[in-house]
């Protein structure tokens, strides 16, 4: 079924409206908890305002950002300016807070489809590799790295990367932007914990399908091994792993905030650290809504996916 009739299904656009509700109702539920969590870090006055500021002056301050009204009232009013787009404006910066939050996260896009791009083709090659010997060599390096790789945690590996490679080694700079150098210890850092989950996700599927009735029947016939690997066992085995390779782009889309602090990279994990930390209000907030949205799209987008790879699946 090509895209074109894939969208223009009936079923496919029922499918569509019924996620879309699901997600805004998400979406609301998550702005009503982010919105009122966040009032529990404090008052900004302490944070905005001279130790000796007179009670005037923070009253004034209060007024002007709308935080002397009760929570509902802000909350009903946040809502409003929701409605129409209206993120609100930073407390730090005076700028409207979604500049902010896209600003940073355009880094975060870009440092995520790099390692996912990367993620993705070496762990569907080395998969598919390892479960075409099962038991040999190559197979159990793999999979031995690949559970290593699942389980380390990222703030550990960033801080011995910065260690060996930028103290120690000073091959690469700790933190910044400007150049290739400096995206190689953020990209290496998020590239292990994925590789390691859809590499071994990559295999347990390869195996299943190598094992199937119309691999040995292209067996017999005498195709070569590269084909029956990336063309006939490939395909059928990559449901399960869009799903890995989906949850763990919206994974980096949405937690790689550790990682960003520690390199200093200017994302909108950083963006929202720092805003929490500032008692930013309207930057968290909007921070946590570009995030959602953008991971609705993404787990929208692998549904979609599902039924054009497989006939079976029609929503």
């Amino acid at each position: 079924m090509s895209l074109t009739l894939f969208a223009e299904s009936p079923s496919i656009r029922t499918f569509l409206g019924k996620r879309a509700i699901a997600s805004a109702i998400s979406l609301v539920g998550l702005v009503i908890l982010v919105f009122f969590l966040s009032r529990l870090t404090g008052d900004p006055t302490a944070l905005y305002l001279p130790v000796d500021a007179s009670q005037e002056s923070r009253e004034q301050f209060r007024e002007i950002h709308g935080l002397n009204d009760p929570l509902p009232v802000q909350f009903a009013r946040y809502m409003g300016d929701l409605l129409r787009l209206d993120f609100g404006m930073s407390i730090r910066r005076a700028e409207p807070a979604l500049d902010s939050v896209l600003r940073g996260f355009k880094w975060t896009l870009q440092l995520a489809l790099i390692t996912m791009s990367l993620v993705t083709v070496m762990a569907i090659v080395v998969g598919s590799l390892a479960a075409f010997r099962v038991g040999g060599v190559f197979d159990r390096i793999a999979t031995f790295c690949s559970l290593i790789a699942a389980s380390a945690p990222d703030f550990w590996i960033a801080i011995v990367a910065i260690v060996v490679f930028s103290v120690n080694l000073g091959w690469v700079p700790t933190s910044g932007t400007g150049t290739v150098w400096h995206w190689i210890l953020p990209v290496s850092v998020l590239f292990i914990r994925p590789f390691g989950l859809i590499l071994q996700v990559v295999r347990g599927s390869m195996i299943t399908a190598l094992s199937s009735a119309y691999v040995k029947t292209a067996r017999a016939k005498g195709v070569l091994d590269r084909p029956i690997i990336f063309v006939h066992a490939l395909r059928n085995a990559l449901l399960p792993v869009i799903t890995v390779i989906g949850d763990q782009a919206a994974g980096l889309l949405n937690g790689a905030v550790i990682v960003e602090t520690i390199f200093g990279f200017p994302g909108v994990g950083k963006v929202m650290i720092d805003a929490i930390l500032q008692r930013d209000f309207a930057v968290v907030l909007a921070a946590v809504m570009v995030t959602a949205f953008a991971i609705f799209l993404m787990n929208l987008l692998i549904d979609i996916l599902y039924a054009v790879l497989d006939p079976r699946i029609r929503y």
